[in-house]
């Protein structure tokens, strides 16, 4: 691995970038990868192919009936548990064929007796390997321009809602809603806990302070526009973590490898044991009763998005 240091116009002489200039260099690409990632994820109903995952809740049991005498508690139909699968999440590969190394294409830098254009090595080492790393960490800052994260906000400050759509939601019973006196109760009575949303994080579409130079078909030093270093950064940036072959992929999913994005997504379930036994006698010979779930919430999962560099 070969890092160069690039070189910028100081506006009077040539200079080598300084480490935070040269972050200023990388926050620019990933600005530029964040309008058109290659590791792009959706959400829909249905039908993603990140890991599915599951909320679970209690229901009441099916109500019985009797002549002349409540049904007992022991033959009453216990409270059960409702799964709903979540698998919302679609992540899709865009292959990117980037500018190709004309000799002149990528920044310059001092090699000790003359000024040179960098290698396309050169450039993914300085440039484009750095920006990826801080792509891939956990943070959620404008570094990690063009990945995602999960929020149980539809809002967030630095992040652009994929979709209205949740990618998971936890719900429970709602106890207050079953009554003795509406026996036979619906036995699927729930309410929404939290929300689970995916953003996008939207980068640093600021300028850099300084933006390195370049040598054009004459041998004569130019400097990068912003939007020309940028895309370039870019082009390469999204064939890195695309392809399986550099060592730099991006990649995410739910409770694998990887750095935590974001909000864990809990899934709570009421801790009811046999349930909340209830009477009716409705008229005459009608005798009813029902088992309403109850008990305190407790966490039954807690799922985690990722995003792995690998």
């Amino acid at each position: 691995m070969t890092v160069r240091t690039p070189l910028y116009w100081n506006g009077d002489q040539m200079q080598e970038m300084k480490s935070t200039q040269l972050t200023e260099q990388y926050n620019l690409g990933i600005y530029y990868y964040s309008l058109q990632p290659s590791v792009a994820l959706s959400v829909s109903g249905s039908g993603g192919n990140l890991t599915s995952i599951d909320d679970t809740r209690l229901q009441a049991g099916a109500a019985s009936t009797a002549s002349g005498s409540f049904p007992s508690e022991a033959t009453t139909a216990e409270p059960s548990v409702v799964t709903t699968s979540y698998q919302r999440i679609t992540q899709t590969l865009n292959s990117v064929t980037p500018t190709s190394d004309t000799g002149v294409t990528f920044p310059v830098y001092w090699n000790g007796t003359q000024v040179q254009a960098m290698t396309q090595a050169d450039f993914l080492d300085t440039f484009v390997i750095p920006a990826i790393n801080l792509m891939a960490l956990g943070d959620i800052t404008v570094s990690q321009g063009g990945t995602y994260h999960v929020s149980t906000s539809t809002t967030v400050t630095g992040s652009a809602l994929v979709s209205s759509t949740p990618i998971f939601s936890d719900t429970r019973a709602d106890t207050s809603l079953y009554s003795a006196g509406s026996i036979p109760e619906s036995q699927d009575q729930p309410t929404t806990v939290t929300n689970y949303y995916l953003h996008k994080i939207e980068g640093d579409s600021g300028e850099p302070s300084v933006i390195a130079t370049f040598l054009d078909s004459n041998n004569d030093m130019k400097q990068f526009s912003s939007a020309s270093l940028g895309g370039l950064m870019a082009e390469y940036i999204q064939q890195q973590v695309v392809s399986s072959s550099t060592g730099y992929t991006l990649r995410y999913n739910v409770d694998g490898s990887g750095n935590t994005r974001g909000t864990a997504m809990v899934n709570t379930i009421l801790t009811g044991g046999s349930g909340n036994y209830q009477q009716l006698f409705a008229s005459g010979n009608d005798y009813r009763a029902q088992e309403f779930p109850d008990g305190s919430p407790s966490t039954a999962n807690t799922y985690n998005f990722k995003i792995l560099k690998a």
